[in-house]
This record gives structure tokens, sequence and C-alpha cells, in this order.
């Protein structure tokens, strides 16, 4: 194992190809590809891996239907095609997922949301998940628990995600590349110097200087916040901030599928399976007109998909039967729109560069489903200045985890359970789930449970918690609870403290070691 402090003093001092700021889904895809293609890599986040926007988003990899109504067909297709791409790329964390659209409460004639699935279904090359279908919902079992099972809905598909993972994965196959990963460490200034760039960067260990030939901004809602500390940065893109949340409640029917809740001011509504035990549900589209910092939805937010459930579901919800409730802030290319739902979630990529000046490369909006064709994209807009570098190549690269024959997650988990037979069954599940192939390394030679150490409440124990420090940059309670996992849902009160006891007792703090 290489420890990150030893691969900081060797890249940091010599100077790297690329700086990336910002450890999101965008910078982490970035530097995974550019890691891939023979540059150095440092990248550089001020919080924890995925700890803002991708973190807070539905969980889906989807080619955003609703999209289509906005005239965006050209990100519908980029991001139907990502789609199955991405599933065949981490089928640990990346799952079909059939919705349900009720057509009964729906502002739309059925005739316009039967063209656009007919659109969705075939614009992108769909080739693993079926095709849309209708049914009556009196008829079909997917009507149970809703208010009304009148009138007929479409059923489609597309997948849901572990957001927050799929950033440490990409995070993780970079280091595996050559890529430095350092969080807790935020960008101070830059400028620049010679025809590259000097920055300052500021860490657990203080405040130090870093050389690059190119910087990557992608900070998310940051970018306007890192431009303004480049003394020359061309400031002629704006990012308009629109804050969406949700809430997590008790499942609100049975059954594997999400619906797809049309409100009557025209605005959508998830509900999706959460958890086991839960049902998730958002998201708002809210102008966050704040600086950017750590978003909570609000009790306007909170009524708003409360009323939704009303609306659609049998059981009401009240608020203090709410499980949980998180929020994030998008950082969209601004295109002048009024309506926050309305405003795009294509991505623009600008290029400050030419005449002696070192490149820096701005990332403006994106969406988790696209991250990968964004990446594919910036290294494209770099790539004359780095004439050395191989070219793409991520379109077929499985993530960490995701080497399954046949990406068939089902096979893998019954191959696994068979080999560790003494293990329960939901444990094995969850850690599949979560790790895919790298289940064994999170084990090691544990054959029971006894052998996997100290239980810290609910099916989290110490082996887990020490792969996770070692491996992914865990780092704090939060950070395993409730981003490498969810297990915050499942676990006493007192897991967070004593998880943090534990993480600040133990030596793991300077055993950041890469994974790979």
């Amino acid at each position: 194992m290489v420890e990150v402090s030893d691969m900081v003093a060797g890249t940091a001092g010599d100077g790297v190809d690329l700086l990336v700021v910002g450890g999101g889904i965008n910078g982490a895809g970035i530097a995974r590809d550019a890691a891939g293609r023979g540059l150095s890599v440092l990248l550089v986040e001020q919080d924890d891996l995925a700890s803002h926007t991708s973190s807070a988003s539905t969980k889906l990899i989807h080619g955003g239907l609703r999209y289509l109504e906005y005239g965006e067909f050209r990100l519908v297709r980029e991001a139907l095609i990502e789609r199955e791409r991405l599933l065949n790329m981490a089928p640990h964390i990346i799952w079909p997922l059939e919705f349900v659209l009720p057509q009964t409460q729906s502002p739309r004639p059925a005739w316009m949301v039967r063209l656009g699935l007919f659109l969705y279904d075939h614009l992108g090359g769909r080739e693993k998940l079926p095709g849309t279908r209708t049914v009556k919902l009196a008829d079909s079992p997917v009507g149970a628990g809703l208010s009304t099972r009148e009138g007929k809905a479409f059923i489609y598909s597309d997948c849901w995600v572990e957001d927050s993972r799929l950033v440490v994965l990409n995070a993780m196959d970079a280091a595996a590349r050559g890529a430095t990963i350092e969080t807790r460490t935020r960008l101070v200034d830059a400028r620049r110097v010679g025809g590259g760039w000097e920055a300052i960067v500021e860490g657990p260990d203080g405040r130090r200087t870093v050389r690059a030939r190119a910087l990557v901004n992608a900070a998310g809602p940051w970018v306007a916040d890192v431009l303004g500390r480049v003394p020359d940065a061309r400031t002629d893109r704006g990012v308009k901030l629109v804050k969406g949340s949700h809430i997590v409640v008790p499942k609100l029917y049975e059954g594997e599928h999400a619906f797809m809740l049309q409100n009557p001011d025209r605005r959508i509504v998830f509900a999706i399976p959460y958890e086991r035990d839960f049902t998730l549900v958002g998201t708002t589209d809210e102008v966050w007109s704040a600086k950017p910092g750590k978003a909570a939805i609000s009790s306007a937010e909170t009524g708003y998909l409360l009323e939704t459930i009303g609306r659609y579901f049998a059981t009401p919800v009240s608020e203090n039967e709410i499980r949980w409730s998180y929020a994030g802030i998008r950082p969209l290319y601004d295109d002048k729109s009024s309506n926050a739902s309305a405003v795009t979630r294509d991505y623009v990529l600008d290029l400050d560069a030419g005449e002696g000046r070192a490149p820096m490369l701005s990332i403006f909006g994106g969406k988790i489903t696209t991250y990968r064709k964004l990446a594919e994209h910036a290294m494209k807009e770099l790539a004359p200045f780095f004439p050395g570098a191989s070219g793409a190549w991520t379109a077929g690269a499985v993530l960490p985890g995701g080497d399954m024959p046949n990406a068939d997650f089902e096979a893998f988990l019954g191959a696994l359970s068979a080999s560790r037979p003494d293990l329960p069954a939901p444990l094995l599940r969850r850690l599949a789930r979560a790790y895919g192939t790298r289940t064994e390394r999170v084990l090691g030679a544990a054959r029971t449970v006894a052998e996997l150490g100290r239980c810290f409440g609910g099916d989290l124990y110490q082996a887990e918690v020490d792969y996770l420090v070692a491996a992914e940059w865990a780092r704090t309670s939060e950070d395993i609870l409730y981003r490498r996992s969810k297990l915050g849902l499942h676990t006493p009160a007192d897991t967070a403290e004593a998880l943090d006891a534990y993480l600040a007792a133990a030596p793991h703090a300077a055993v950041a070691a890469v994974a790979g």
C-alpha cells in the first residue's frame, strides 16, 4: 500500500500535469479519465468526497424524461446512452428500476406522455432495459398503496445508483492509476506563473504550494468562488444555484417499483423504494440566492413533498414521521430561465487559455448520469496541451468492484454466499451491493461475525470501518454512515459517537492508503 502522504510529496513537489479542484462526481470522473491517459493528477476537495451535491441527488441514472418537455434532446440522448454503459461498469451500485407514471392526476394529456416515452425508448439505443408498457391500475399490483386505482399508468425503466459511492469508486480508480486524492484540502488561491499554475492549497498539515500545467475547476456550487481566487480569470459564464431537497419516510407501498408523480404545477416528484424499510420522496426546485454552503430542507419544501404524498398515496404522512431529509445545491449553467425547474441540466465547459495563458477548464452544470461523457469532453478540451497523452478509454472500463462476469450481480452474490455460509445473508448482500468484487477485501479472512471485530450497531463491524478508512478516505462517522453507506438509517443513536471516538483513537488519520 502506498500512503497518500508519500504520493503527495512525490507529485506536488515536482509538479503535476493536472490540478483538479472539487471531489464531486465531475472532479472524480475527470481525475480518473486523466490518470488513465497517463497524466499526473492531484485532486483536492475541501470536505469529504461527494459531501455536497453529488450525495444529495435523487440517486438515479436516467435520461431525464421530463427534460424532453424543455427540448433537451441532445442531453437526453447522451444520458440514455450512458445509462446502460454505466450499468455495465458498476452493476453492484447501479441496477434497473421500473417507474410507474399514473395518469389519473396528470396535468399532461396521455398522448403527450406516451409520445415522450416513445422518444425515451428509442433515442438512446436501449438494449438491456425493457420498453414502456401500459397497465390498468385496478388490475395491476403496482396500483397498491395509491389513493385511487382508477385509470391507467405507464411503466418505463431507468436505473438506480448509489450516488456518493459512484464518486468514491471513480476516485479509487483514479488513485489506482496514479492520481493523488486529498480530502479536507481546499484551494486557497492560484495564479499563472511561467506558462503553468502555481496554487496554494491548505489541508490537515497546513499550507503548501502546488505547481500544475493545467487547472480544472470542478468545484460544483463553488465554481464561481474558485474563479474569484484566480486574478485574471474570465468570468463571462454564469452559474445558477438551485436547491433540491428530499425526505425519507416509512415505506409507502409494497414492491420494488418507483413512482413518477406529476403535480398540478407540472413539477415532477419521485417516490422510490429506499433502504428496505423506507420511501425516498423528492426532489424540489428552489433558487438558491445565498453563498454556497450546507443546504437543508425548508418548511415549504417539506410541506410540498408531504402534500404530494397525500395527493397520490392512500396513507398520508405527517412531518414527525419523516425519518431523514437531505438537500443539495445544484450548480446549473445559467441559461437565464426564470423557472428553476426549466433551467438546463446540460453542462458547459469553459476553457480559459491561449496566448501563453496556462489552461484553466471550468465546469458548469452537469448531472450524475453524464459525468463520464463530461470527463471525456473535458479531456478533449485539454488534449492540445498534453499531446503525449493517450486517447479516450473509459467507455468500457469497469469501476472498482464492478468486474463481475456478465455484470450479473445475483450470480456474484450467490458465489459469495456459498463461500461464506456462516455470515448472515443480509450482511453479505449489503456488502456486495456496496463493494462488489472488493467485498473479499472488506471481509478479509473472516468467516463468522465474531471475526469481523467490534460491532458499532446494526451490521456495521470494525472490518468494514477499517477498510473504509484505509481504502476510501473515510474520516468521520458522517462519511461512513451517510456517504459510504446509509447505515445511519439503521443504527442506534449512539453509533455515530462511538464511531467518531474509535476513528479518533485509532491511528487511521495517518494511514490514508490508496485503493488498489
